[in-house]
């Protein structure tokens, strides 16, 4: 197949070791193009006494043929399909592989998450609000998992258009038993994967799936869900993303109703009817979000909202930056403060350490030695 230089170019830096979204997005922004970045690897991985192996040409050309033999396309940050609200988080996935109504993805979007485990009250909610939410222009969200995900998937079905973020490849059906849904939501929803055609879903998967689902929708809400589960992580991570978190009260006795009662308390919004949902996501426009456990960012320019501007670096900026490093992880925004450098600098700074293997990134974006 004749496929666009610039989308295997994009591919072949996604897919090499040790390149993930924030570098990604970094080296974009010093080097102008994926091709660009390409060429400028190695060079920058040998001052450090490292040799990185770039993905292929070949095998980047491999994956999107693969892609385009299932019906799927890939979409690329920082282009016209990929979705705008998750293009303004900064771990955004630099690609990826869709299968379905990509129109949807223009709409207004709410994450419905909740237990696998679920009650069958709960199940029965999840697929009357979520028919209610699409019949008033939502898209739901969700992450095809059992239980409230299941429930959320079949009710939007009924009524609009639903999205499926799964933790594997865009052909591997998880659960098995949710192959028949999943070919359901390739015809009238759409289906998004982060992991290449093949890769089965593995346990560290599913938070990234899992920001994903956080960073489309404009609030998540949650129907039943244990103290630590997967959809409190859910939550959290769309708080933190400035969006509105919304769950729906239970009897302290019932385990399910633990995660969902914890959220109120701090300080998520206490739903009771899809009346409720639409009032809490009626703040929320393409101008900013209000978050009732997070802040609030403004989305102006959202494909390039954590897009760092290319900088040269002062000869005293290295180790001044080195100085100020450990084997504990700090937040790159900690590092600009004691450091006294341009955000631009030290996003520079620790681009060039991190190829060469002197520092890594840790979760939520923190930085220590290697």
């Amino acid at each position: 197949m004749n496929l666009p230089a610039d989308a295997v170019a994009r591919l072949r830096l996604i897919r090499t070791p040790s390149i993930g979204p924030v570098t990604y997005r970094q080296l974009i922004a010093r080097f102008g193009d994926a091709a660009a970045a390409l060429t400028a690897l190695p060079d920058l991985a040998a001052r450090g006494g490292r040799r990185l192996e770039v993905a292929t040409a070949a095998a980047a050309e491999a994956e999107l043929d693969r892609l385009a033999a299932l019906g799927a396309t890939a979409i690329f940050i920082g282009t016209p399909a990929y979705p705008a609200l998750l293009a303004a988080t900064e771990t955004a996935p630099p690609m990826l592989a869709a299968h379905g109504r990509l129109d949807l993805l223009e709409a207004p979007a709410i994450g419905i998450v909740g237990a696998r485990n679920a009650s069958a009250a709960g199940m029965r909610l999840a697929r009357r609000w979520a028919t209610e939410l699409a019949e008033a222009g939502m898209v739901v969200v969700s992450g095809l998992a059992r239980g409230i995900d299941t429930a959320a998937h079949e009710g939007a079905l009924l009524a609009g258009g639903t999205v499926a973020v799964i933790a594997g490849g865009i052909d591997i059906a998880y659960p098995p038993d949710n192959a028949a849904l999943m070919a359901r939501l390739a015809e009238g929803g759409l289906i998004l994967a982060e992991q290449p055609p093949g890769v089965e879903p593995q346990a560290r998967h599913f938070p990234r799936r899992n920001r994903v689902i956080a960073g489309i929708a404009a609030g998540t809400l949650v129907i039943e869900a244990a103290p630590r589960s997967g959809s409190l992580i859910t939550a959290r991570l769309a708080a933190e993303f400035g969006r509105e978190v919304m769950a729906v009260p239970g009897s302290p006795i019932d385990p399910r109703a633990q995660g969902c009662n914890t959220l109120i308390r701090e300080g998520g919004t206490l739903v009771q009817s899809t009346a409720d949902v639409l009032e809490a996501l009626s703040a929320f426009d393409a101008h900013g979000a209000g978050g009732t456990l997070g802040g609030r960012f403004q989305l102006a320019d959202a494909g390039a909202a954590f897009m760092p501007v290319a900088a040269e670096a002062p000869a005293d900026a290295r180790p001044l930056l080195l100085g100020l490093l450990s084997p504990a992880p700090v937040a790159v925004d900690e590092l600009v403060r004691q450091s006294g450098l341009a955000s631009a600098v030290v996003a520079h700074v620790l681009l060039d350490l991190e190829l060469e293997g002197a520092v890594a990134r840790h979760a939520g974006g923190r930085i220590a030695t290697a």
